[in-house]
């Protein structure tokens, strides 16, 4: 190649999409047929008339084609039980004429292998001296051309446009265009789980999306263009791959105009004189746009479209060339946009689209998408092993929303990178096509190898592969994958190592379930030591019951076959009238959780930002059910974005509490901080706060004018409240705000009096015979049990914890907790003197942290909790923290919290044993469904 310099200035910024001189469109019909032998290529297949009939652009079960789904269905994607049909949770449901299968959503048909796509087009004679190219702009996934019998070509990039130079096999007149399409994984092996082909997410389809085009242009066309922006001199540095398919060297006259798309002035036109050789060429151009450049970040947005035309005697080219002017750097103290402190506060996308199975390539599509992002508080997307279409970059530039691109590989299992394997080559040229068809725009900031890689050799593969990056292209950052390894060379690292709050095989030793609640934490001691700021891997993973009523939306291709199963299953075990209370209750927890996740990451000074998977669903790997949002990117009903944004903001404010449960005569002391990474700083702001029960406020404040400058832990001041002897239990909240963004947290107090056990009433860890006769002959038993008192398989096996299920279950082998929290009536009286809501809130860890679920399937449906466990929806055990039963004549309370044991130390188990044994000791306490001794005996382990 050619290199020829030409500089001159004037300013600008990124995206190059090309606009053909002429193009014919190609969507309709097109002819098909299924190579499910493998012998389209030996038998000619491309030379042949196909029969059958499909519509293009779309996918084959979009066109009914494929096979049914059974039970020796080949998934594209791991699973962890193949036997799942054997499972005790599964297998009374199983029908196998009606496969519902359990780990993901089901596609109408099923098809992996080669299929062909035919369609004959007429070439116009004033095409005859052009240049002509086949675009498939989403084809998924190895395609092969052939024209007029001949081969063209194989391409087999999972994130960027097939283009196929097709000049020389086409004739004027009638030609016959024959693809195969491929969805197999051969000797390229980029990981069965990877969101870029897995049947976990958006399936594993066949079939090609998108625009599908012949694009023809002159003798000497742009093939790329890039755009450098220069933020010290408003200028950028263009650099353009010029093809001159004629054998004779040419002059042309390039012309360079920048226009900012949100209005209409424009910048002063350049022309430049080049001399192009036969061959490709390489151009530079500089171009200075001026003093009054608008830069681009999530609040101004501010895209710039670069037009770029050559002309030459015989011929010309245009293309035009969206950018924006920004600059995101990182150093020791984080991230920066344009010299401002940034934060990133990131959900993933995991390439889920429930109704077509393949990613949307419009605009609109991805504005429904950054829409809701930006409604929850969020700035940033990480693409989970794969790269969206053009229209996602789009999208994003014009809405402000920072993204971070990976190579279309998850390789951490069969696929080990660094070994020598076909994927390492495939990354590179992965990475390379998706910087030269994306790289200009002002969203792309940020470039992952992959996600999680495994191999003996990929910490030393991903240094250099970093590395080939930073010196390559400075307009984004780049690290080694996401997940890890932690290496020197990365410009960013995202690690979940001691920055979540919950981590994978932590089960029920995590901070969330293991330590009393709290706020005062952060992941300073996780980040002490690294050198390039941090962007916490994947946090939260917190699940919710499914949402039922979610069915009746999956009206495309992929099916919630597997909500279907486990509707059926909560139905068999008497409860299906209660999925609505389920969904909201484990809901209102899940939200708790990822309100604890993304305040310490907001606590913790020169963090870099966070990574949720996820604000919306993960339909797969088991179904993980971890989004506020549903697949759709719709809210479920137990929290408002407007609620969300109080937690997850540009602006937030924190307060460091080193308790949530208080006795009454104790402190409150709270240090109040803010995370602000808001356009600009805030200039003479006088933070409030107040604490308050219901609606009543109790007392409130000021924190004293004062500036806020950008950054995490910003300290403001400390609210200190003594609270009075009312020997009353009561839940207040404690507020902060900061002109329009406020946030709360909730702490409970309660009297210091100890427990009074009336006479009337025993209080036994177990039952004897002399309880049994006491209970018998009228009396009333308060049956105290607690972790590991129950018979493992009446519920003492079940994992509780307090928080909600950490992923699936099914996924990790079973990693504890195994529930979803509480559902309760508020109302009911043995909780009048333990204020709760319906739902698990921050008093109730004590509980959930001494207890074990009682499973009740054994007994009577009529037998209803006064404290339900929500069970995980795969095995939907009816299962009680608290129950009353009449036994004989008597009346007996069970209690699965330790409500005898080290009492000192547990402040909420002596207010709780208190309103149970108030309860006990009135007339309400009348309970009418009855247990034998037997059954009884049979919970006690």
């Amino acid at each position: 190649m050619k290199t020829i310099q030409f500089f001159v200035l004037i300013l600008a910024i990124w995206a190059c999409s090309p606009e053909p001189t002429q193009k014919m469109d190609l969507s309709g019909e097109w002819q098909f047929k299924i190579d499910s032998l493998d012998v389209g290529t030996k038998e000619q297949w491309y030379s042949q008339n196909l029969t059958e009939r499909v519509t293009l652009p779309g996918s084959m079960v979009e066109n009914d084609k494929g096979f049914d789904i059974t039970m020796e269905t080949e998934w594209t994607g791991g699973v962890q039980n193949p036997e799942w049909f054997n499972d005790p949770n599964y297998a009374p449901y199983h029908n196998p004429e009606n496969i519902r299968f359990p780990f993901w959503l089901q596609p109408l048909k099923k098809y992996t292998g080669a299929a062909w796509y035919q369609k004959k087009v007429s070439i116009p004679e004033d095409w005859n001296e052009k240049n002509i190219f086949l675009n498939l702009e989403r084809p998924h996934w190895e395609s092969t051309v052939w024209i007029n019998g001949e081969k063209v070509g194989m391409q087999n990039s999972l994130a960027t446009p097939h283009e196929f130079d097709v000049t020389s096999f086409l004739n004027t007149g009638e030609n016959l265009i024959s693809i195969c399409i491929d969805n197999r994984t051969k000797d390229l092996d980029v990981g069965e789980n990877s969101h870029s082909i897995s049947d976990h997410t958006q399936s594993n389809w066949n079939g090609i999306v998108g625009d599908l085009s012949l694009q023809s242009a002159d003798k000497i066309y742009f093939e790329d263009i890039q755009v450098f922006p220069k933020t010290e001199s408003n200028s950028v540095e263009i650099k353009a791959v010029v093809n001159n398919t004629s054998s004779e060297k040419t002059n042309v006259s390039v012309e360079v105009e920048a226009k900012l798309k949100k209005s209409d002035n424009t910048t002063e036109k350049k022309q430049f004189e080049f001399s192009i050789p036969s061959g490709e060429s390489s151009i530079r151009m500089e171009y200075l746009l001026g003093d009054d450049v608008l830069t681009w970040d999530e609040f101004n947005p501010n895209v710039y479209t670069l037009s770029v035309e050559m002309a030459y005697e015989e011929g010309e080219d245009q293309q035009s060339v969206d950018f924006g002017f920004r600059d995101f750097t990182a150093n020791t103290s984080g991230l920066s946009i344009n010299g401002r402190p940034i934060f990133l506060r990131g959900t993933l996308e995991c390439a889920i689209f429930p109704l077509t199975g393949y990613p949307p390539t419009d605009v609109s599509g991805w504005e429904k998408v950054f829409t809701a992002v930006q409604a929850h508080g969020l700035n940033h997307v990480r693409f989970h092993s794969w790269c969206p279409p053009k229209a996602a970059f789009v999208a994003a530039d014009e809405m402000g929303v920072y993204l971070q691109v990976e190579c279309s590989s998850w390789p951490n299992q069969s696929t080990k990178l660094g070994s020598g394997l076909p994927i390492d080559q495939y990354i590179y040229d992965e990475s390379e096509r998706i910087v030269s068809a994306y790289g200009n725009h002002p969203s792309f900031v940020m470039m992952a190898s992959g996600n999680e890689p495994g191999g003996p050799g990929h910490v030393d593969y991903l240094k250099e592969f970093v590395s080939y990056w930073k010196e390559k292209d400075n307009r984004r950052l780049y690290t080694s994958s996401a997940g890890w390894p932690v290496i020197d060379e990365n410009e960013f690292h995202v690690t979940h190592n001691k920055v979540r709050i919950q981590g994978w095989g932590e089960e029920l030793n995590s901070i969330i379930n293991s330590q009393a609640p709290r706020s005062d934490y952060d992941w300073s001691d996780g980040i002490a030591n690294l050198q390039s700021p941090v962007v916490s891997h994947e946090i939260g993973q917190w699940c919710v019951y499914p949402n039922f009523k979610e069915i009746k939306k999956y009206t495309g291709v992929l099916k919630a076959k597997n909500f279907e199963l486990f509707e059926e299953s909560l139905n068999a075990h008497h409860m299906g009238h209660l999925a609505d209370s389920f969904l909201l209750a484990s809901g209102k927890l899940q939200a708790l959780g990822y309100k604890a996740d993304i305040e310490a990451a907001l606590r913790t000074p020169n963090f870099g930002g966070f990574q949720l998977l996820d604000l919306h669903d993960f339909p797969g790997q088991g179904t993980a059910l971890v989004g506020v949002l549903d697949p759709f990117w719709e809210e479920k009903g137990y929290i408002t974005p407007e609620e969300y944004r109080r937690f997850c903001n540009s602006t937030v404010p924190l307060a460091r509490l080193d308790k949530r449960i208080f006795r009454e005569g104790e402190t409150l002391t709270a240090n109040i901080e803010v995370a602000h990474f808001g356009e600009s700083e805030l200039k003479g702001v006088n933070p409030q706060w107040k604490i308050y029960q219901n609606e009543t406020v109790i007392a409130e404040g000021t924190l004293g004018q004062q500036d806020i400058p950008f950054g995490n832990a910003i300290k403001l001041g400390k609210v200190v409240h003594q609270f009075q002897t009312e020997d009353k239990p009561r839940k207040l909240t404690l507020e902060v705000s900061i002109n329009e963004y406020e946030n709360s947290w909730d702490v409970w107090v309660y009297p210091a009096s100890e427990v009074t056990v009336p006479q009337t009433i025993r209080v036994v860890e177990k039952l004897d015979q002399s309880t049994i006769k006491f209970l018998e002959d009228g009396g009333k038993v308060l049956l105290s049990l607690g972790k590991g008192k129950v018979a493992p398989d009446m519920g003492g096996s079940i994992g509780v914890g307090f928080s909600s299920i950490f992923w699936n279950t099914a996924w990790t082998n079973g990693q504890k907790p195994h529930t979803l929290g509480i559902l309760c009536d508020p109302d009911h009286p043995a909780l009048t003197e333990f204020p709760t809501e319906y739902h698990s809130n921050w008093q109730w860890w004590d509980a959930m942290s001494h207890a074990d679920a009682i499973q009740l399937d054994s007994f009577t449906p009529e037998l209803r909790p006064v404290v339900r466990i929500i069970d995980d929806w795969v095995s939907n055990r009816r299962l009680a923290l608290l129950l009353e039963a009449k036994v004989g004549k008597g009346s007996l309370f069970i209690s699965g919290v330790d409500l005898v044991n080290n009492l000192d130390n547990r402040i909420e188990a002596i207010q709780l044993k208190k309103s149970i044994l108030n309860y006990m000791a009135g007339d309400q306490f009348d309970p009418t469904v009855g247990l034998s001794i037997s059954q009884l005996n049979s919970i006690i382990r």
